[in-house]
C-alpha cells in the first residue's frame, strides 16, 4: 500500500509540473499571437520620382576589331633567304622590300633569254630588209617575226620570275613577328611575316533583326575595349550586311574607327554603341531602383491604398540603355510616378511604407 501511495504522489507531482509547463507555453503562444496580430509599422524607405530626360538613343552590342587589310605575307616561289630588310614590328609602306631570295639561277636565265631575244631581233630586222627585195618569202618573214615575239615574251617571263625573288609589302601597315631566318630555304607559300593596316580599322558586330530599322550607314558609333577601358574610339557605320542570319536572326554590322595611335589591334573584343542622330525623351530612374532578374526587371511603385496609406506594389518594366547612374524605362512606368530607390530586397508587394527620404530626380541631360 505504501508503495502504491508513493507512486500516486509521484504521478500527481509530475502532472502538476507538466501542467505548469504546458500552461506557461500556452500563455507564451497567446502573447506571441497577440503580438503578431498587431499591425506592423510601415517600412522606412527612400523614394524618387521617375523623370524624363533627353537622351541620344543608342544600341549596344559586342564585336571584334578587324584590320581593313591584314594578311600573312608569303612567297610565290621557293628559294634561300638572302637578305631580310625589316625588323619585327616595323611600320612599312606599300612596295617596301621585306626579303630577297637567292636569285643567281634566275638572273642567269634572264641573261640567256635576253641574248636569245637580241639574236631573234637581228634576224627579224635582216628578213624585214630583204622582204621588199623579194629575197625572202612571206612565210620566212612571218617565222622571223614570230620567233622575235616569242623571244621577247620569254624575256618578260624571266623578268617576272626574277621579280618574285623579292618579296615586298603589299600595302601600308605594321609588321608582326618575323617568321623566317637569313639563309633558310623556304618553300612556296611559307609565311614570312604578318602585316596589318591599323589606321583606320574595322569593328564588326551583330545586332538583332528587330534593331535593324534603327541603324543606318553613316550613324555614329563609339567603341570601347577591355584592354583600354578608359579610351573611347569614335567612328561611323560603314556597311550593313544585306542578309540576316537565319539561325541567330542577327545581322552583321561593320563600323570604321580612327586608330591613329594604333591602340586597337585585330582580334580585340569590343563593346560598340551605335547612336541615332536625333535625341528623344525617355523616362529614367536610378539604377538602384531597378531589380534585375531572369523573369523580368521590376521596380516597387509607391501608391496609396483604399485607406489612404502608402504601400508599395511590384511592377514589371522594360529597361533600355544605362547612362551614368540612371537607366531608361521603355515601358511600364510613367513620368512622375514614385518608386523606391533603395532597399528593394526587404520589401514585399502591398507592404505599408513611410517615405523617409524623397530624392530629387536628375535634371534632363543628353
Amino acid at each position: 500500500m505504501r508503495t502504491a501511495s508513493r507512486f500516486l504522489i509521484v504521478l500527481i507531482f509530475l502532472g502538476v509540473v507538466l501542467g505548469g509547463i504546458f500552461g506557461y507555453k500556452f500563455y507564451q503562444f497567446g502573447q506571441m499571437k497577440e503580438q503578431f496580430s498587431q499591425p506592423q509599422p510601415p517600412a522606412k524607405i527612400s523614394a524618387t520620382m521617375a523623370s524624363t530626360e533627353m537622351w541620344t538613343p543608342e544600341i549596344k552590342a559586342v564585336g571584334s576589331v578587324e584590320a581593313i587589310n591584314g594578311i600573312e605575307v608569303a612567297n610565290e616561289v621557293s628559294g634561300v633567304v638572302e637578305t631580310i630588310a625589316f625588323e619585327s614590328g616595323d611600320t612599312v609602306k606599300k612596295g617596301d622590300i621585306l626579303i630577297r631570295l637567292d636569285a643567281a639561277i634566275d638572273e642567269a636565265a634572264l641573261r640567256t633569254r635576253r641574248a636569245e631575244a637580241q639574236l631573234a631581233e637581228q634576224e627579224f630586222k635582216r628578213v624585214s630588209d630583204l622582204l621588199p627585195k623579194r629575197a625572202v618569202s612571206q612565210s620566212q618573214y612571218d617565222e622571223a617575226k614570230a620567233n622575235f615575239d616569242a623571244a621577247r615574251a620569254r624575256v618578260n617571263e624571266a623578268e617576272a620570275q626574277l621579280s618574285k625573288k623579292i618579296i615586298r609589302a603589299p600595302f601600308d601597315g605594321k609588321l608582326g613577328l618575323r617568321l623566317v631566318d637569313q639563309g633558310e630555304y623556304i618553300g612556296t607559300g611559307t609565311p614570312i611575316v604578318e602585316i596589318n593596316m591599323l589606321d583606320p580599322i574595322y569593328v564588326d558586330y551583330t545586332l538583332s533583326e528587330k534593331d535593324l530599322p534603327m541603324v543606318q550607314q553613316g550613324y555614329d558609333v563609339v567603341a570601347t575595349v577591355a584592354a583600354i577601358p578608359d579610351s573611347h574610339f569614335a567612328g561611323q557605320v560603314s556597311a550593313i550586311n544585306t542578309s540576316v542570319n537565319p539561325q541567330t536572326r542577327t545581322v552583321r554590322i561593320r563600323a570604321t574607327l580612327g586608330n591613329e595611335d594604333n591602340q586597337l589591334r585585330p582580334g580585340m573584343f569590343a563593346t560598340v554603341a551605335t547612336r541615332q542622330p536625333q535625341d528623344r525623351e525617355v523616362v529614367t530612374v536610378p539604377r538602384t531602383a531597378v531589380s534585375y532578374n531572369t523573369y523580368g526587371d521590376f521596380v516597387f511603385v509607391v501608391e496609396e491604398n483604399d485607406d489612404g496609406e502608402l504601400v508599395v506594389n511590384r511592377r514589371t518594366i522594360q529597361t533600355g540603355n544605362t547612362r551614368d547612374s540612371r537607366v531608361a524605362v521603355l515601358d511600364g512606368l510613367k513620368e512622375g510616378e514614385q518608386v523606391v530607390s533603395k532597399g528593394l530586397l526587404r520589401l514585399r508587394a502591398g507592404q505599408r511604407v513611410e517615405v523617409q527620404e524623397d530624392e530629387q530626380p536628375a535634371e534632363a541631360s543628353k
